[in-house]
C-alpha cells in the first residue's frame, strides 16, 4: 500500500519515517533493531475510512456547494426536512463496509459489558482508538476505558462551561501557537513556534500554570474535534477527521528544554496520543539545526511509532514541502506564504479558518440542534456540549432576523420531539391497562370451577 517514503494516496503525501536534512543516517544493524522493536501497522488517513458519492454532472446545482451559496435554501431545507442528506454524508461520510463491521464489534462489546456511556457511544471515536490498537478489540477497549476514566477524573465535559482561559493573549506572547488556515485537503493547520517558547523566568509561568495551560490545550482539542472538524467538513464537502501541523523548532537546543518545560511538552504529548488518538493527520518539524537534532534522537524514543511515521522533520530549506500541502494564502509570511492577519494582531492570534465563517456556524448550530432532540451523533461530544463550543452569531443588525428564525426552529424541533414522547407515554399506559386486564382475568376462577 505504501509504496516509498512519498508516496501518494490522492493528494495526501504519507511519510514512513522521519527524516533531517541534518540528521546523519545510522547503521543498519541499529536501524534493523529499532525496527523490530517499534513495528506497528501504519494505516492511510483516518478520513479514507468514510467515503463519499461522485458528485452528479447533470445536476451542479446540488449538494454542499449548491447549499453553500444559498444559505437562506439551507435552512429553510433544514426547517422542513430535517438535517439535508448531502450535509449529512460530508458531516459523517459513508463508512466502508469492513469497518463498520468491526466497529459495530466493538461497540456490541463495550456495551455488553456495561461500559459504553450513551455520551460517547459515536462511530467516529470507536474508529480512532481501534486504529490505534489496530484493529484489536482487547487493547482498543482497554485504551477507550482508560479515555473514559480520564475525561471523568479531568472533568473534560465541564471545561467548556467552568474553564476560562482569561490569560490567551499574554499565553501565546510566551507560547506562540494557533490554528491557521487549512491544507489543500481541507484539514485545520496547527502551529507552534517552539523555539519561541519561554516557559519559566519572565515566560508562560508568570501569566498562568501548566496545570490551566494543560486546560487550554483539552479545550482546543475538545473544539477541533467538534468544531473545528465539522466546520473544515462542510467547506471542503468531504469528511474532515485530523489536522496538519507545523512546528518551529528555530534555536531549540537542550537548554530551551528546563524542567517544567520538559513536564509540559511531554504531558501535551501523553494526552493527546492516549485520548485524542489518530487526530494528527501529519506534522512538519521544521528550522531544524544541529542543537534541536541532539534533542529530537531522545524525544522520538518516546513517541508512539505510528506518530512517529506522520512526522516529517525539515532543515531550513522546507519551504517546498509545505506549499505542496498548504496554499500560500494559509500560510503566515513567517513560513514563507502569503497572509499576516494584521487585522488581528498576527496570524497566531486569529484563529483563521472556516470554523469562522458564519453561515457554515449557523448550520452547525441547525444541525446541532436537531441531533440534541432527535438523537443523532457527530464527533466525540453529546450536542448540547457541542453548542456550547460552538460560537455564537451576532445578533445585531441583519444578522438578528436568521438568528430568532433559528432558535424558534429549535423550539419547534422540541416541541415535536415532546409530541413524540407523549404518545409513546400514551401507548404505554393503554399497553399497561390491557396487561392489567389480562392478568386480573387469569386470576379469577375458570367458569368450569364455577359450575362445579
Amino acid at each position: 500500500m505504501f509504496r516509498s517514503k512519498n508516496s501518494s494516496i490522492g493528494d495526501v503525501i504519507i511519510s514512513k519515517g522521519v527524516e533531517a536534512e541534518a540528521e546523519k543516517p545510522s547503521s543498519s544493524k541499529d536501524s534493523d533493531l529499532r525496527t523490530k522493536k517499534r513495528t506497528k501497522s501504519i494505516h492511510p488517513p483516518i478520513e479514507s475510512h468514510f467515503l463519499l458519492p461522485q458528485p452528479k454532472e447533470k445536476n451542479p446545482s446540488s449538494g454542499v456547494k449548491a447549499m453553500l451559496s444559498y444559505p437562506l435554501k439551507i435552512r429553510d431545507s433544514l426547517k422542513r426536512r430535517g438535517r439535508s442528506q448531502s450535509l449529512k454524508l460530508v458531516l459523517e461520510g459513508i463508512p466502508a463496509q469492513n469497518d463498520k463491521q468491526i466497529v459495530d464489534s466493538f461497540r456490541e462489546l463495550l456495551f455488553l459489558e456495561g461500559q459504553l456511556p450513551p455520551k460517547h457511544n459515536d462511530y467516529h471515536t470507536l474508529l480512532r482508538f481501534l486504529r490505534m490498537r489496530d484493529f484489536d478489540l482487547s487493547k482498543s477497549k482497554e485504551m477507550f476505558l482508560n479515555y473514559l476514566k480520564w475525561r471523568e477524573d479531568f472533568r473534560v465535559d465541564a471545561i467548556s462551561e467552568e474553564f476560562n482561559f482569561e490569560e490567551y493573549d499574554a499565553a501565546k506572547k510566551h507560547y506562540p501557537h494557533g490554528y491557521h488556515g487549512v491544507d489543500k485537503h481541507g484539514r485545520p493547520v496547527y502551529i507552534e513556534r517552539i523555539g519561541m517558547v519561554v516557559v519559566d523566568q519572565n515566560g508562560l509561568l508568570e501569566v498562568t500554570t501548566i496545570e490551566r495551560f494543560i486546560k487550554h490545550h483539552v479545550a482546543e482539542q475538545e473544539k477541533t474535534l467538534n468544531f473545528r472538524y465539522p466546520a473544515c467538513s462542510i467547506a471542503a464537502k468531504s469528511h474532515i477527521a485530523s489536522t496538519t501541523s507545523i512546528i518551529d523548532v528555530k534555536g531549540v537546543g537542550i537548554s530551551n528544554f528546563s524542567k517544567n518545560a520538559r513536564y509540559l511538552f511531554m504531558e501535551i504529548q501523553r494526552i493527546d496520543s492516549n485520548y485524542y488518538p489518530e487526530t494528527l493527520h501529519r506534522m512538519f518539524i521544521i528550522n531544524a539545526g544541529s542543537g534541536f537534532m541532539m534533542v529530537w534522537k531522545v524525544l522520538k524514543v518516546l513517541i508512539d511509532a505510528r506518530t512517529l511515521a506522520k512526522i516529517r522533520v525539515l532543515g531550513y530549506n522546507y519551504l517546498p514541502n509545505l506549499l505542496e500541502v498548504i496554499d500560500p494564502s494559509n500560510l503566515p509570511t513567517f513560513f514563507g506564504g502569503n497572509c499576516t492577519c494584521s487585522d488581528y494582531g498576527g496570524c497566531l492570534l486569529s484563529d483563521k479558518g472556516p470554523w469562522n465563517d458564519p453561515e457554515i456556524i449557523e448550520l452547525l448550530q441547525a444541525v446541532s440542534a436537531e441531533e440534541l432532540y432527535n438523537g443523532g451523533e457527530y464527533g466525540g461530544m453529546a450536542s448540547e456540549d457541542a453548542l456550547d463550543i460552538i460560537p455564537k452569531r451576532d445578533t445585531d443588525g441583519e444578522h438578528s432576523e436568521h438568528t430568532d428564525k433559528l432558535a424558534l426552529h429549535q423550539i419547534q424541533v422540541l416541541e415535536a420531539a415532546l409530541k413524540d414522547t407523549k404518545t409513546k407515554i400514551q401507548a404505554l399506559e393503554a399497553a399497561l391497562e390491557e396487561a392489567k386486564m389480562v392478568l386480573k382475568g387469569l386470576g379469577q376462577p375458570g367458569i368450569a370451577q364455577q359450575n362445579l
